[in-house]
């Protein structure tokens, strides 16, 4: 596996200005690529809105706000195509707290946009993608990997739909959460984020348990899976062998987790591709920035590229394929957003 491109979608004069975060990734019928995040004067501020480039001849264009409001902030989109139409799902709110989703859609790939609404009217639930992209599975469900972030508790489910994003119907992934002990990880706090993170309350953020942002995989027709960020230092795991109707207990696996966002892309060969930071601890280090592999459906993994190292933030990557192309977005701390090509023969 080898990078065969790098660049950066806020240009290099606008690098720094705002606060970049959370981009997603998908790849059109034409060729071209779209990308989203959210930026402005900082996570969680109002004025912080969704942008949107697209890569059109191998070039990234000129960055453009497409969802923005001057009295709230906008969260984490996720992109999804279904044929020709993109959706583009955001939250809104002050705190991840009490944010809902919306949703806008596109039927001229990207180009223009719809009015925006919310997912589920009336849910007072964040329904829909936390921050990794949907699947949709053989039996053409569309499965979006969700989660909740209570004060307390943080808790993973999915949320299907089997008419077109009509209607949804949410699936909880079962977890028994644990006394937390803020005391003992205190000393972790100071390079949190580098100062950039939203939450200013220390004892409150370390007594937060639990597991959020799924990345998802089906490995058989029926099988889905799913890799999770957890406060425990490690990724967790659970499993569904109906559709994603029911899920096992999450589980711990081996990969270390810094408390950090992830991706995953299943190859065409059959292997799945993860893109995460290898640190353990609860908000540890997002340095560095690695893809492992997995030939044995997660069971075992090999890491195969450091993207980044070094001082600062490299992290929420999003990853996609497109034949032995791979295709990936991440923060680049906090000043833009990082775009590789990789050759994954």
């Amino acid at each position: 596996m080898r990078v065969i491109q790098r660049d950066f979608l806020m240009p290099a004069h606008a690098a720094g200005t705002q606060q970049c975060h959370a981009s997603t990734l998908i790849a059109l019928p034409d060729g071209d690529l779209l990308a989203a995040w959210f930026a402005g004067p900082g996570e969680g501020r109002p004025g912080t809105a969704i942008w949107l480039n697209r890569r059109h001849d191998g070039q990234w264009l000129a960055p453009r706000r497409v969802v923005a409001s001057d009295n709230a902030a906008h969260w984490n989109p996720v992109l999804f195509r279904f044929q020709t139409e993109v959706w583009l799902f955001f939250k809104t709110g002050a705190s991840v707290h009490t944010w809902r989703t919306h949703c806008v859609r596109s039927g001229d790939l990207g180009r223009t946009w719809s009015v925006p609404r919310e997912l589920v009217p009336g849910d007072p639930l964040p329904r829909g993608p936390a921050k990794n992209k949907l699947l949709i599975t053989t039996a053409g469900l569309w499965v979006a990997p969700g989660s909740i972030e209570t004060d307390g508790h943080w808790d993973a489910f999915v949320d299907r739909s089997s008419d077109e994003g009509r209607s949804w119907s949410l699936s909880p992934v079962p977890l028994v959460h644990r006394r937390s002990r803020p005391a003992r990880a205190a000393a972790r706090w100071p390079g949190l984020h580098r100062g950039v993170f939203w939450h200013k309350d220390v004892t409150r953020v370390l007594q937060w348990d639990g597991v959020i942002q799924p990345a998802l995989w089906e490995s058989s027709p029926g099988r889905l899976h799913m890799l999770m960020r957890s406060t425990r230092g490690r990724l967790y795991r659970s499993d569904s062998a109906d559709h994603g109707r029911t899920w096992c207990e999450a589980y711990a696996t081996r990969l270390p987790n810094n408390n950090s966002g992830i991706d995953l892309v299943k190859t065409d060969a059959g292997s799945l591709v993860l893109a995460h930071n290898p640190v353990k601890g609860n908000w540890g280090a997002r340095s560095p920035l690695t893809l492992s592999t997995s030939a044995d459906n997660g069971e075992h993994w090999t890491e195969v590229l450091e993207i980044e190292s070094g001082e600062g933030e490299f992290s929420y990557p999003a990853l996609i394929g497109v034949g032995d192309t791979l295709y990936l977005t991440y923060t680049c701390k906090r000043e833009n957003i990082a775009f590789r090509a990789l050759c994954a023969a």
